[in-house]
């Protein structure tokens, strides 16, 4: 059973920064480019950033592009999403999701295969 646990969530002032982790299990996790996506209230899923399997690629949305870095640990089957300078806009519940990486990469949310339960994150102003 593939199961994806997200973490690192919570309240913080808008500037500051927070570092989600998502941990893996069921899946040869190295065999999976993952992703990291959101979802603010009353607004479409989007995506935010994604890695390949092997952590040699990398690609963010245009909105986090400078601020954010994702990362991964395959030895720990765990990939990061480092967020700095946090924005009001940034709030939203954040979702890692994993992807067959013979599939190659994709900022597409059904390309996705797993999904973890999501963490909320909020950056008052």
């Amino acid at each position: 059973q593939v199961q994806l646990v997200e973490s690192g969530g919570g309240l913080v002032q808008a500037g500051g920064s927070l570092r989600l982790s998502c941990a893996a299990s069921g899946l040869t996790f190295s065999s999976y480019s993952m992703g990291w996506f959101r979802q603010a209230p009353g607004k479409e899923r989007e995506f935010v950033a994604g890695i390949s399997w092997s952590g040699a690629s990398t690609f963010y949305a245009d909105s986090v592009k400078g601020r954010f870095t994702i990362s991964r640990a395959n030895a720990k089957n765990t990939v990061y999403l480092q967020m700095n300078s946090l924005k009001a806009e940034d709030t939203a519940v954040y979702y890692c999701a994993a992807r067959l990486a013979a599939r190659g990469t994709s900022t597409n949310q059904y390309g996705y295969e797993y999904w973890g339960q999501g963490t909320q994150v909020t950056a008052s102003s």
